[in-house]
């Protein structure tokens, strides 16, 4: 199965946690690659990056390297919408993850979207977490948890502008993270 590369190693300060890579990402080699996919624009509209991030693999290795932000997803298996994903995928996900989280040790992991976050709660040990938008009342594994909008143009709900600010208050919460 061809899928999107992790981009990760030890002591991130932020894990970024897709619910699966979408082809247009597959077929280009990086992380929300489709052209109307918002990631990139919210990014640079969050105000926390010193010079423009482009939709590409470079910006990625950028995010990784300069500023310490992993990539993955909770199903490596790629599809053209969430619908084509099943149980056996998310457990499997789930578990990965969870092994992921704990060889890492992410500062904070970063859900895009609530429903990455609740099905990997679904299939995780503990079922029972009530999932908000932002920072979560509970953590995995002692590490932040923070949720986001998901920038893909599937979740069209949510304007450019709320999915920046989220970014906005996410990297607030990181760099309190790394005061601390």
């Amino acid at each position: 199965m061809k899928t999107l590369p992790d981009l990760l190693d030890e002591n991130l300060a932020i894990l970024s946690v897709g619910l699966n890579p979408s082809l247009p990402s597959v077929r280009a080699g990086f992380y929300f690659a489709n052209p109307r996919n918002r990631f990139w624009q919210a990014l640079n509209a969050c105000g926390v990056f010193d010079e423009p991030l482009e939709h590409s693999l470079e910006s990625c290795h950028r995010l990784h390297q300069q500023y310490r932000i992993g990539f993955t997803d909770l199903v490596k298996r790629p599809t053209a919408g969430c619908k084509d994903l099943n149980a056996s995928d998310y457990r499997a996900g789930s578990e990965r993850l969870h092994t992921l989280i704990n060889k890492l040790n992410p500062g904070i992991i970063w859900f895009h979207g609530k429903l990455t976050c609740q099905k990997y709660v679904q299939y995780s040990a503990d079922k029972d977490r009530p999932i908000d938008w932002g920072l979560q009342r509970w953590q995995i594994n002692q590490h932040s948890v923070y949720v986001t909008p998901n920038p893909s143009p599937a979740n069209a709900v949510f304007s450019l502008h709320a999915i920046s600010e989220s970014y906005q208050q996410l990297f607030q919460h990181a760099s309190r993270l790394a005061t601390c």
